[in-house]
């Protein structure tokens, strides 16, 4: 299926094209044209986007870019100061609602930019009492709701640092990643409800002001909205601080797969920059209409969510599990709020499909535009679904990663949709699939790689200042690019294709973490010797956690001991869907346990294919792992 939308000309992608021909002197006919010359002409297109979006500079730019290698190296838009907030204020208006705010009662609540502002206002008192200082972290244990857009806010508005955690994450997992960041203040939601149950925080709450030191001030939220004045009239002036371009906006993390997640540090100008690209230019989001994508606090989606509220949007957030009541409940509140842009996981969309949902069709969806898809490759059958449902409505697949917190393939109104396929390759993103020998491949899998720098890298990794990790994590196979960790297919005439992820992590309904956090929760547990978990394939949108344990006293009373313990030091969703009792698990040589390798054997490659038994510190070891991926195939 093959889609080309009638709107193109009226994309605000279209209008950028030609203001690049008019103030650049360009005759670019076509997008092709475009992109090249945004990776060709890195300073002039950078640029380009700053005037274009009108960015307001405090202090401004000598230099757009000094490029070196490793790309950690390179410096953007050198001298110039601003204020990320100050951008988001500007969109304020009386004429629309700044958020929109459902959780599981389906109950909406409009909320104008005068009561957002008010309770910034609030957040930004309290903050300065404490006192909070350009440079502090402010670390936040919240859920999905206009609580957290306001607590952030007003920690920008005082040039602090943001962090966050979602509150289904255990308390193992949060110290770990808040700890290194010294956190001045945490702000925690005390309960929350998620698929109908109830869950209160204040044991958790305590946990952490406990194991965190640094902390100074906890405030501790309600989950309801009854904080808010719906009915304020008052008018308030934030007056935002400037900060220096690399000055950080927030630390994201990775999921820890490999040792302690990384504390990926983002610069406030080049989030600024590359969220006007993406969410204007790429998914074409216009003043005035509502943007949706069901996101946690913890996952980059929230943070990217908030571009939205740049492009002059309303940003509606959804605070609750995506299927309870049942599937619909998230399509339902796209149809009551209006809104124009629906993001979401793909197996929502295929879990969507083989239900035939009543509630996906243009009758009841009259306003959607377009609906983006992320966290892992939407199916072609999937594709032509949402398609032949919604004829008018542009699928938008994208990938990219918490390492930019943006995508670098994605949406673009000019180009057809092509069933399957990522539309393009998104501007300034020099983006190229790579075979083992380092040469370009196309209409082949390869490893994605990005050959430029981009404003929206991290400035570094927390608590690395000599960018050891950074190295490591995306220089180590060669210095002269970035090196992501995807298998990518690019076809010319089609798009491109992610067709998976080279590490290890456990992604369970939009809740990413690492291994290494699951082993180090049962490392505390005695009667576990040695485990390995794996993430296997099922079905198209259904995958099962396997986790394999070591241990000398085993029996079957110690699962629920086992799960619960899990449940409580990591998150609910990381609980194992079935427990093998094996006798050894596999390392290599260096001392590696082989995630990937027994993944693909459970998902069904064949032994000689992923396994060398000559790589390996206890080769005897695959006996057990052999004969239960038969059994689990079969």
């Amino acid at each position: 299926m093959n889609i080309i939308f009638k709107n193109k000309k009226e994309s605000n992608l279209n209008d950028y094209l030609k203001f690049v021909n008019n103030f650049k002197k360009k005759q670019f006919e076509n997008y092709a044209e475009l992109y090249n010359w945004s990776i060709e002409s890195l300073e002039e297109f950078w640029d380009s986007i700053a005037i274009y979006f009108k960015i307001t500079f405090s202090k401004p730019y000598i230099q757009v870019i000094n490029q070196k290698k490793p790309f950690y190296n390179t410096n953007w838009f050198k001298g110039s100061k601003l204020s990320y907030t100050a951008h988001i204020l500007r969109k304020s208006t009386d004429k629309r609602p700044a958020l929109i705010y459902c959780d599981e009662s389906e109950a909406i609540q409009e909320i104008s930019w005068n009561t957002l502002i008010n309770k910034v206002s609030d957040f930004k008192t309290k903050l300065e009492k404490v006192p909070l200082r350009s440079g502090d972290v402010v670390a936040g244990y919240l859920l999905n709701h206009p609580d957290t857009i306001a607590a952030f806010l007003a920690v920008n508005s005082l040039g602090g640092i943001w962090t966050c955690c979602s509150p289904d994450f255990g308390i193992d997992s949060v110290v770990n990643r808040f700890r290194p960041l010294a956190p001045k203040v945490l702000i925690a939601h005390q309960d929350y409800t998620y698929a109908g149950k109830h869950y209160d925080q204040s044991t958790k709450i305590k946990a952490l002001e406990k194991q965190l030191p640094s902390i100074q001030t906890t405030f501790s939220l309600s989950s309801t909205l009854s904080g808010w004045e719906f009915d304020t009239q008052e008018t308030v002036h934030l007056s935002p601080v400037s900060v220096p371009f690399d000055h950080p906006i927030w630390v994201l993390f990775s999921s820890g797969t490999t040792g302690h997640p990384k504390a990926i540090t983002h610069r406030t100008g080049g989030i600024l920059l590359e969220q006007y690209k993406a969410l204007a230019l790429h998914q074409n989001i216009q003043a005035n209409e509502r943007f949706f994508w069901n996101t946690t606090t913890g996952w980059m989606m929230w943070n990217y969510a908030l571009g939205s509220l740049l492009c002059g949007a309303t940003l509606c957030i959804y605070n609750g599990s995506a299927n309870y009541p049942d599937l619909g409940v998230q399509w339902r509140f796209a149809i009551n709020a209006n809104i124009n842009h629906f993001g979401n996981g793909a197996p929502l969309y295929i879990e969507s499909m083989k239900q035939e949902l009543p509630e996906v069709n243009p009758q009841n969806l009259k306003e959607l535009k377009t609906i983006g898809s992320t966290g892992s490759p939407l199916s072609e059958d999937a594709f032509i679904w949402l398609q032949k449902r919604l004829p008018d409505v542009q699928v938008i697949s994208l990938s990219g990663g918490t390492d930019v917190c943006s995508a670098f393939v994605g949406g673009n109104p000019l180009l057809p949709v092509v069933a399957g396929f990522i539309q393009c390759k998104m501007l300034g993103a020099d983006i190229d699939a790579v075979s083992a020998d380092g040469k370009s491949v196309v209409n082949t899998t390869g490893e994605l790689v990005i050959k430029q720098p981009m404003p929206c890298m991290p400035i570094y990794f927390w608590d690395d200042p000599d960018y050891v990790r950074y190295h490591e994590a995306y220089f180590s196979a060669n210095p002269e690019v970035w090196t992501h960790g995807d298998w990518i297919l690019i076809d010319p005439e089609k798009g491109i294709k992610i067709t998976g992820r080279s590490d290890a992590t456990l992604n369970r309904q939009g809740v990413r973490m690492g291994t290494a956090e699951i082993y180090t929760a049962l490392d505390r547990l005695d009667f576990v010797q040695d485990s390995i978990v794996i993430d296997t394939q099922i079905s198209e949108d259904e995958s099962k956690l396997l986790l394999f344990v070591v241990s000398e006293r085993w029996e079957i009373s110690l699962e629920s001991v086992l799960k619960k313990h899990l449940r409580q030091a990591c998150s609910p969703r990381h609980v194992p869907d079935v427990i093998f009792q094996v006798p050894a698990i596999p390392y290599t040589l260096s001392g590696k346990k082989m995630e990937i390798p027994i993944k693909k054997l459970f998902d069904g490659l064949a032994t000689e294919k992923v396994l060398q038994a000559g790589a390996m510190k206890n080769p005897e070891s695959l006996t057990t792992f052999i004969a239960l991926a038969k059994i689990w195939r079969s």
